[in-house]
């Protein structure tokens, strides 16, 4: 085996898109890899100082939506260009924008999936940023990325991961198991 020093390696990683609104009711959004469940109505993500950051400590409240091979390229680009200095960045993403159901925050509806968040707790806050522990409040599934039980059907949606790696993303791919059962073959 070859050994490599400590990295950001953990795969892997949803290429998650945070939207907020600004103090002008703009919706603005950013691209974040490093995210996960935190608890069973809750998820964490790792922030930096941006202008999500900036429209978090404002409101509290935003939504998560999950990067899919369609969204690849704008889902890069709201990544990579801040609101900052880019004013327009949304409007050049070409995504339709509506407000969220429960809470006040932008939902991207080009996505098949959103969370809509709000933040219960930030840890380690400080000027380059915070990890962000939010309570989900309310999941949007776009019907036609539903299952035939009525669940959401995350073979159909094209769901992305960042490779952080080769820094690439790769499209997930189809179902090859069954959690909680296929294991039962090996009990005694």
């Amino acid at each position: 085996m070859k050994s490599f020093s400590p990295k950001p390696w953990l795969a892997p990683q949803p290429v998650l898109i945070i939207g907020t609104f600004d103090k002008n009711g703009n919706a603005n959004a950013m691209n974040a890899a490093w995210g996960g469940q935190w608890d069973t109505n809750e998820i964490i993500i790792s922030m930096g100082a941006h202008a999500t950051t900036e429209n978090l400590n404002a409101n509290g409240e935003f939504t998560v939506a999950f990067a899919t091979k369609s969204t690849l390229v704008a889902s890069d680009f709201v990544g990579i260009v801040s609101a900052k200095n880019d004013p327009n960045k949304i409007a050049k993403t070409k995504w339709k924008i509506i407000k969220a159901e429960k809470i006040n925050a932008p939902v991207f509806s080009d996505f098949p999936m959103t969370l809509e968040c709000r933040i219960k707790n930030k840890i380690d806050e400080s000027e380059t940023g915070f990890y962000l522990v939010a309570e989900i409040i309310n999941i949007l599934v776009d019907e036609k990325y539903l299952a035939i039980d009525g669940k959401p059907d995350i073979e159909k949606m094209e769901l992305i991961t960042y490779d952080p790696i080769h820094h690439s993303y790769i499209q997930l791919g189809s179902k090859i198991g069954q959690a909680f059962s296929d294991g039962n073959k090996l009990k005694a």
